[in-house]
C-alpha cells in the first residue's frame, strides 16, 4: 500500500508542479477530514504552499488512481482465483497506468459468455489452426476437408471456425490492442454526417452536417455539439482513419501492424488467408472496439473541459463585486404578469412588496411609476436591480423616466442576471424563508439580494442552475456537482463569512460545516444572541474542536471581544499576532486601522517550529487590512437607449455590455437585447489569444462593436478589437482533418520463417488453451 503511495505522489507531483513529499503531505491531510480551504490557508508549512487549484487537481486524481488501485485488485484477485496468474501478467497489471491497460490485460480472463472460439475449440478446430500454421504452402480449405463433422458441415464452417479462434487471440493480445489505440487517437478523424432526411428538423446542428476533423484536436464544445446531435438523432458519428491508414487500403498500417505482431507474412496460400483472417479481425471485432473507447474518450475529455469551463465562470460570478449592504429593490420583470417588486433592507430583510403591471393587457404605466415612487421614498431605496429576463429593456425604461422625475439623490438601477431565480423560488429553501410570500416575489427578492451580495445570494441556488456553462446537461451530472461543489466551498472560504449574519446555506458551504452543522449554528444564535468570539462556537451542539479547527478562520465577528475575530487569522494562531502587535508598539485595534507600522517589522523573527514565514506572512497582511474582501470594487454596464431587441442592433454599433459566460471559442455579452452576443476568441484582442480567460471573465464590463446580426438564427457577433474586427474568423485549425505528412507505411522486416511464424502463433494459441 505504501508502494502505491510513493508511486501516486511521485504521478500527481509531476501533474501539478509539485513535489511528492509536498503530495505525500497534502494526502495525509485530506485524509484525515481537513479541507481543501483549510490546508491551502492554514497549512502552508507543511505542504510546501500549495494552493486552492492545485489540492483540488491533487484530490481528483487521487482519486482516480485509487480507484484503479481497487479495480487492479479485483483483476488480480479474479485472474489468481481461476488459477492463471503468472509473474509476468502480474507485473503488467502491476505497471499498467491506465483503467483501459488493466481492462486490456484482463479481456482474456475476463468470466464472458461461451464465444464463437470456444465453440470451434469444442468442435474440435483447435487442431485445423495448427495444421494451417504448418502447412501454409497448403490451401487451407484443403486442410479443413479433414475436419467435417456432424457439427462441421463443410469446409468453408470449418474454416470460419479457424477464423474465430485466430481472431480471438489477436483481438485479446493487450500489447497489440494498446498500440492500435495509440495510432488511432494519433491519426483517427472524428466525421459527422446529417441523417437523411433530418436536415430541416436539425438545422441548429448544420454546422456538423458533413464536418471531419482530427480527434486528438476536437474541442470539448464542438465533440459535445455532435454528441448531442447524434442524441438527438440528427447526426451520425464515427472515427475513422484516412485511407491508407486503416480504411479502404487493403495494406493499411493498422493491418500491418496485427500481421507484424504475430509474424504474418510470405505469399503462401496459408499466408493469404492469415493475412484476411487479420483484416477480417480489424474491422469486424477491433475498430469497432477502438472507435468506442476514443468515443468514450472523446466524450470525457470534452466533459472534463466543460466542467472545468463552467467551474471557472462560476467562480467568477461567485466573486464579482458586491454593491454592498445599500436598501435596494427588485424588479422582476414580466408582461402579462406584471413586474414583481421586493424591497429588502441593508441586510436583505424583506421590509415590502408589490406588482405593478405597466405593460399589456393593463398598460397602467403611470400606476407602476407612482407605486415605485412611493416604496422608493418610503423605504430610502439607493439600488434597484433589475432582472435580465424577458421584458426587462423595457422594465429599465420605465424605470430610467421614473428616475428623471426624482430628485436627487436617486436610486441606481443595474441589471442583474436572473439565472436560477425561478429555482430558487421554487425551492424549499425559499418556501421556509418566505413562507407565506407568493413564489412569484421570491424571484424578485433574489434579484435585489444577488445585487447586494452575489456569494451569499448564489450559495442558495444549486450551481447548476445558475447557468453559465456551455452543455452542462450533456456531461456527467454528479462529476459536474462535485466540481461545482467545489467551487462555492472555494469561493465562500476566500471571502470569509460574517458568523452572526450568515445564512444557513452561506454557513453550510464554510469549511467543515455542512447543512446540519450550519442549521445548529444559526439555531443557537436564535436562542442565544450573537455570537461574541469565535470560541462561542464549541458551546453549538455537535461541534467539536475537530470542527472548530477547520472552520473558525473563514467565520467573521467584526465587533466582537476578540479584535482578531474579525480577521482571517486563526485562532491557533493569535500568540504569534499577538507578538506582532507587541513588537509594534502599539494597541491592536489601532494597528488594524492603520497598518503602515507592520512594514518596519521582519516576519522572519516571529516564526517558530509550528509557523512558518508563509503563516507570518499571512498574518501580517491580514492585521494590516483586517478582513479584506478579495472581490473587485462594484461598477455596472450602461446599455445603449433604443436598443432593446436583436432588430434594433445595427453592424457597427459600440455597445457596452457584461460578460455573462466565457467558453473556450469565446465569450458571451449581455448587451441589453434578451439574447446575448458572441465575442469570437479570435475578436477578443488585436493580438492572439489562445485562452479567452486571459482576456475576460464572467462579470466584466466590456466595450463590444456589432460585426453581424442573424436574425433568422437569434445570433449576433461582437468583437472588442479595436480595428472594430469584422474580418472573417480564421477557419479553425483544430476543426480540420491533421494534414501533416503521414509517411509511407514504416518498411516491415523481413517474412520471418515458416518456423518462427508457427512458433509465434502456437505461442498465442496454446496461451489461449491454457486459458480456457
Amino acid at each position: 500500500m505504501q508502494h502505491f503511495l510513493q508511486r501516486h505522489a511521485a504521478i500527481i507531483g509531476q501533474e501539478i508542479s509539485a513535489g511528492a513529499n509536498q503530495v505525500l503531505a497534502a494526502i495525509g491531510l485530506l485524509d484525515e477530514g481537513a479541507t481543501v480551504p483549510f490546508i491551502a490557508r492554514y497549512r502552508k508549512e507543511v505542504t510546501g504552499g500549495l494552493d486552492d487549484t492545485q489540492l483540488r487537481n491533487l484530490s481528483e486524481r487521487l482519486s482516480y488512481l485509487r480507484e484503479l488501485d481497487q479495480r487492479r485488485e479485483t483483476v488480480l484477485n479474479s485472474i489468481r482465483e481461476q488459477g492463471k496468474l503468472t509473474d509476468e501478467l502480474e507485473k503488467s497489471i502491476l505497471t499498467a497506468t491506465t483503467k483501459a491497460e488493466v481492462e486490456d490485460l484482463y479481456l482474456p480472463y475476463k468470466p464472458k459468455r461461451r464465444t464463437r472460439a470456444q465453440i470451434a475449440r469444442e468442435r474440435g478446430l483447435g487442431p485445423l489452426v495448427d495444421a494451417i500454421m504448418e502447412n501454409r504452402s497448403v490451401e487451407p480449405a484443403k486442410l479443413a476437408e479433414g475436419f467435417i463433422t456432424d457439427e462441421v458441415p463443410d469446409t468453408k464452417a470449418a474454416l470460419e471456425g479457424a477464423r474465430d479462434i485466430i481472431s480471438e487471440v489477436i483481438s485479446e493480445n493487450a500489447e497489440l490492442v494498446g498500440r492500435l489505440r495509440t495510432h488511432m487517437k494519433d491519426y483517427g478523424i472524428v466525421r459527422a454526417r446529417v441523417v437523411e432526411g433530418k436536415e430541416e428538423q436539425g438545422a441548429k446542428f448544420s454546422d456538423y452536417f458533413a464536418h471531419s476533423e482530427a480527434w486528438k484536436n476536437v474541442p470539448s464544445h464542438r465533440a459535445l455539439a455532435m454528441f448531442r446531435g447524434r442524441n438527438e438523432e440528427v447526426l451520425s458519428l464515427d472515427i475513422e482513419l484516412p485511407e491508407g491508414e486503416g480504411g479502404a487500403s487493403a495494406a493499411s498500417p493498422v493491418e500491418a501492424m496485427i500481421a507484424a505482431a504475430f509474424s504474418i507474412g510470405g505469399t503462401l496460400p496459408g499466408d493469404r488467408w492469415l493475412r484476411d483472417v487479420a483484416s477480417w479481425t480489424w474491422r469486424v471485432k477491433l475498430s469497432l472496439r477502438l472507435v468506442l473507447d476514443l468515443m468514450g474518450e472523446l466524450r470525457e475529455r470534452a466533459e472534463e473541459e466543460a466542467i472545468r469551463v463552467f467551474a471557472r465562470n462560476l467562480k467568477d460570478l461567485l466573486l464579482a463585486a458586491p454593491a454592498g449592504s445599500r436598501s435596494t429593490m427588485g424588479l422582476d420583470p414580466g408582461i402579462r404578469t406584471g413586474v414583481k417588486v421586493a424591497v429588502v433592507d441593508e441586510t436583505g430583510k424583506l421590509l415590502a412588496t408589490s406588482t405593478v403591471y405597466p405593460f399589456q393587457p393593463r398598460n397602467d404605466l403611470h400606476g407602476a411609476q407612482a407605486e415605485l415612487s412611493k416604496l422608493i421614498r418610503q423605504h430610502n431605496v439607493q439600488l434597484i436591480a433589475i432582472g435580465n429576463g424577458t421584458a426587462s429593456r423595457e422594465t429599465e425604461r420605465l424605470v430610467a423616466d421614473l428616475l428623471a422625475k426624482l430628485p436627487a439623490p436617486k436610486p441606481t438601477k443595474v441589471i442583474v442576471s436572473e439565472a436560477g431565480a425561478s429555482v430558487y423560488s421554487a425551492s424549499a429553501l425559499a418556501a421556509a424563508e418566505f413562507p407565506d410570500l407568493d413564489v412569484s416575489l421570491r424571484g424578485a427578492v433574489s434579484i435585489a439580494r444577488r445585487l447586494q451580495d452575489p456569494l451569499a445570494e448564489l450559495v442558495k441556488i444549486e450551481p447548476k442552475s445558475i447557468g453559465v456553462g456551455q452543455y452542462q446537461h450533456d456531461v456527467d451530472q454528479f462529476r459536474l456537482a462535485k466540481a461545482l461543489d467545489a467551487v462555492v466551498e472555494d469561493a465562500v472560504n476566500a471571502v470569509g463569512v460574517d458568523l452572526n449574519m450568515a445564512s444557513v446555506p452561506l454557513l453550510a458551504r464554510v469549511s467543515g460545516l455542512g447543512p446540519t452543522l450550519a442549521e445548529a449554528i444559526v439555531a443557537h444564535r436564535n436562542a442565544n444572541g450573537a455570537f461574541r468570539t469565535r470560541k462561542d462556537l464549541l458551546k453549538v451542539a455537535r461541534l467539536g474542536q475537530r470542527t472548530f479547527e477547520q472552520a473558525a478562520g473563514f467565520l467573521r465577528i467584526p465587533d466582537g471581544d476578540e479584535p482578531l475575530d474579525a480577521s482571517a487569522v486563526h485562532p491557533e494562531a493569535y500568540d504569534v499576532a499577538r507578538k506582532i502587535v507587541a513588537a509594534c508598539g502599539r494597541d491592536l485595534r489601532s494597528i488594524m486601522s492603520d497598518g503602515s507600522v507592520l512594514k518596519k517589522l521582519d516576519p522572519r523573527q516571529f516564526t517558530d517550529e509550528r509557523f512558518g514565514l508563509p503563516t507570518v506572512k499571512d498574518i501580517m497582511a491580514e492585521l494590516e487590512k483586517p478582513g479584506r474582501d478579495p472581490r473587485p470594487a462594484f461598477k455596472t454596464a450602461t446599455f445603449a437607449d433604443g436598443v432593446e431587441e436583436v432588430k434594433d442592433l445595427k453592424v457597427g454599433m459600440l455597445l457596452e455590455g457584461t460578460v455573462t459566460n466565457v467558453a473556450a471559442f469565446g465569450a458571451f455579452v449581455d448587451i441589453g437585447v434578451h439574447q446575448d452576443g458572441l465575442v469570437h476568441i479570435s475578436q477578443l484582442a488585436d493580438r492572439f489569444v489562445k485562452d479567452p480567460h486571459e482576456v475576460v471573465k464572467a462579470g466584466d464590463i466590456v466595450k463590444v462593436r456589432v460585426v453581424e446580426v442573424d436574425l433568422k438564427r437569434n445570433r449576433i457577433a461582437l468583437t472588442m478589437r479595436k480595428d472594430g474586427g469584422g474580418a472573417p474568423e480564421p477557419r479553425d485549425r483544430s476543426s480540420a482533418p491533421d494534414q501533416r505528412s503521414r509517411g509511407a507505411p514504416q518498411k516491415q522486416s523481413k517474412p520471418q520463417t515458416q518456423n518462427a511464424f508457427g512458433a509465434a502463433f502456437s505461442k498465442a494459441l496454446s496461451g489461449a488453451d491454457k486459458r480456457k
